[in-house]
């Protein structure tokens, strides 16, 4: 499996929002430059994930985004799904495949499909930050 840049990005800028004390918003400039993420791809990021709830956005000259939730209710399966296509397993038809061999591959890859979706879903945000936890979770991101 191929994370995207985008969840990468995404999990990146929750990981430095989460940092900051007091709960003020952040620019996404600032989160860009001391990221080193592009600043407009980033504020796309952002916007989804204000969208799915995980991020409030704050307009303004003292303006930015926040945490909406704590790091420890957000799973990773919410970043990839707020940022990336979900987790949905599809075969195409193909007119040369017997119905029962794709029929076989489907449950296949459905299965494959709802393991990684647990596996993300066991992961907080607040493993990630975590320096003992981090070791034992990246095992499970390796395997992802």
């Amino acid at each position: 499996m191929k994370v995207s840049r985008t969840v990468t990005y995404a999990v990146q800028a929750l990981l430095q929002l989460s940092q900051y004390q007091g709960g003020a918003p952040i620019p996404c400039n600032r989160l860009a430059r001391e990221g080193r993420m592009p600043e407009r791809f980033l504020l796309q990021i952002l916007r989804d994930l204000v969208n799915s709830g995980i991020l409030q956005s704050v307009r303004g000259v003292e303006g930015g985004y926040r945490l909406a939730r704590s790091i420890d209710e957000v799973t990773l399966e919410d970043v990839f799904e707020a940022v990336d296509s979900p987790l949905i397993a599809s075969v195409p038809p193909l007119d040369e495949m017997p119905d029962k061999a794709r029929e076989t591959m489907l449950r296949t890859v459905n299965q494959i499909a709802a393991s990684v979706r647990e596996q993300l879903r066991s992961v907080r945000l607040a493993d990630l930050v975590d320096s003992q936890a981090e070791e034992q979770k990246s095992a499970v991101l390796r395997a992802i």
